[in-house]
Order: C-alpha cells, then sequence, then structure tokens
C-alpha cells in the first residue's frame, strides 16, 4: 500500500531562517558521456529552484563528462561528484535500451554518506512542485512510484502477454497456473533513499553475482529492495504514458514530478 502521504505523516521542514539546523538532504541525478543529457540536467536544477526546494541537486557523473558540461552545472548550482562506471556481469542478456548497462553505475549513490537521505531523479525528468516533503517519509524504506507493464519494452514478459498490469490489477487477473503473482515493480526514475556505506558495499558486491536482465539496474534494484518497498502515488513520477495507458490512476493536474522517457514519449 501507499503511504499517505499527508501533513500528519510528514514534518514540515524547517524555515530558511534556520537552514543551517536542516538534516543532510540532497536531490542527486546520474550523467555521463558527452551527448545531450546534461540539458536535461539543467532543467532538472531550474526546476527544482523554481519549486523553492531547501535541498541542492548532486549530479553523479561519469568521469567521460566534458569539462564544458561540468562548467555549466556548476554555474547552474549543481554539485559534482565524479564516480567510477559500475558494470554488470557479462551475459548475453538483451537490454531493453542498449545504454541501460550504463546505469548500473548509479549504484555508487549509495556511497554519498556525508547525507541522510537523499531523492534521485533521472535527467528526463522535470520538477513542477516542491516534493521536499518526501524526506520527512518514515525511515528504514524504499520509497517509489510503481511502473506500468504495457509498454513494448515489457513484450518479453508474462505480465505484458496476458495483458496483467499492476496498474489495474483487476482487468485482467494473474493466472494461478503462471505461478505467485510479480511482487510490485517499481520505475526507478525516481526513489527517496537513504545512503549507507553497508548497502553500498553489498550493492556492489551482489550485482557482481546476479545475472543481468532487460531493465538493467531497475530490475536489479527491485530484486534487491523487494522487502522494503513502498509505493508513493504516481504524482511523485508521473511517466508520461500513463496519460493514455492509465489515466484513470493519473491526476494531471497534481502531478508534481513528470518523467519523459525515451521509449514511452510517442504514443503507440
Amino acid at each position: 500500500m501507499a503511504p499517505d502521504i499527508t501533513p500528519t505523516t510528514i514534518t514540515k521542514t524547517t524555515s530558511l531562517s534556520k537552514a543551517p539546523s536542516l538534516p543532510k538532504r540532497a536531490y542527486v541525478t546520474f550523467l555521463a558521456g558527452d551527448g545531450d543529457y546534461w540539458k536535461g540536467v539543467v532543467g532538472l536544477v531550474k526546476g527544482l529552484r523554481k519549486a523553492k526546494s531547501k535541498y541542492p541537486l548532486l549530479v553523479a557523473m561519469l568521469p567521460d563528462v566534458p569539462e564544458e558540461h561540468r562548467k555549466i552545472l556548476i554555474e547552474q548550482g549543481c554539485i559534482l561528484r565524479e564516480i567510477e562506471p559500475v558494470y554488470p556481469p557479462e551475459n548475453q542478456t538483451q537490454f531493453a535500451m542498449a545504454y541501460y548497462v550504463i546505469n548500473y553505475s548509479k549504484l555508487r549513490i549509495w556511497e554519498f554518506v556525508e547525507y541522510s537521505k537523499m531523492i534521485y531523479l533521472d535527467g528526463d525528468i522535470q520538477v513542477f512542485d516542491n516534493i521536499d516533503h518526501l524526506f520527512d517519509l518514515p525511515d528504514g524504506y524504499f520509497y517509489a512510484v510503481m511502473d506500468c507493464f504495457c509498454e513494448k519494452t515489457w513484450s518479453h514478459t508474462p505480465q505484458f502477454k496476458i495483458g496483467y498490469c499492476q496498474q489495474c490489477p483487476d482487468k485482467v487477473k494473474w493466472p494461478a497456473e503462471l505461478g505467485p503473482k510479480p511482487a510490485l515493480y517499481f520505475n526507478a526514475g525516481m526513489f527517496v533513499f537513504e545512503p549507507s556505506l553497508s548497502t553500498y558495499h553489498d550493492l556492489l558486491e551482489t550485482v557482481q553475482i546476479t545475472t543481468p536482465t532487460s531493465f538493467a539496474e531497475q530490475d536489479f534494484l527491485n530484486m534487491y529492495f523487494r522487502d522494503i518497498y513502498r509505493p508513493i502515488p504516481p504524482i511523485y513520477n508521473l511517466v508520461v504514458a500513463m496519460l493514455w495507458r492509465h489515466p484513470e490512476n493519473v491526476e494531471a493536474d497534481k502531478a508534481k514530478v513528470v518523467h519523459y522517457c525515451a521509449a514511452v514519449s510517442t504514443i503507440l
């Protein structure tokens, strides 16, 4: 069940006049290569600033990000942190998107233990309203928005083949002959987590003995955090395809975070 995200469950954040006493918190995103993805990060930090967030955006970036892009991000107020790539074991898996393999490097963000809690946001996300209150969700859990199984990138799965989606579980029932119903599955473009060195080291060890699957680090994170995952409402990571796949679940006028995923940004 999704947490009841109301003022009764989330403590009001400290006023700016008391900023020095704020817990160490930050937003974090991931950047690699010399392509145009840095522009998304600029849009992301501008969105956080426009929404009057109290917390900075940290960019976990690979060494191949050009200096000219780094300079722009610093000028926009980002905190840059260079990280080394993380690669999964080699196998014959065909990732849903070829570039997904580099996304395992996102596991490095669990090493940022100078922060007590962080909110991860992909660079193709835009923030339209303040979400600082998510930092005050109860500790000890991994929070994210449930994904949708209706896109063609899921065509290799039993879910897609029978038309089952966790966004509308009563529309097509999960058949008993396929075994237990799939565990709740989140979209890893946005999540709330707590950095931890013990978790960080265990993640890096576990990924090396875990066979890569189609959705790369998203599948891995879903497996790793399955027992402590808690869903939050779609308004905190509104994947644009939800607008036509599951309009009954979308409160577009209340959306705080919109995710412009490349694979689903066009109606199929």
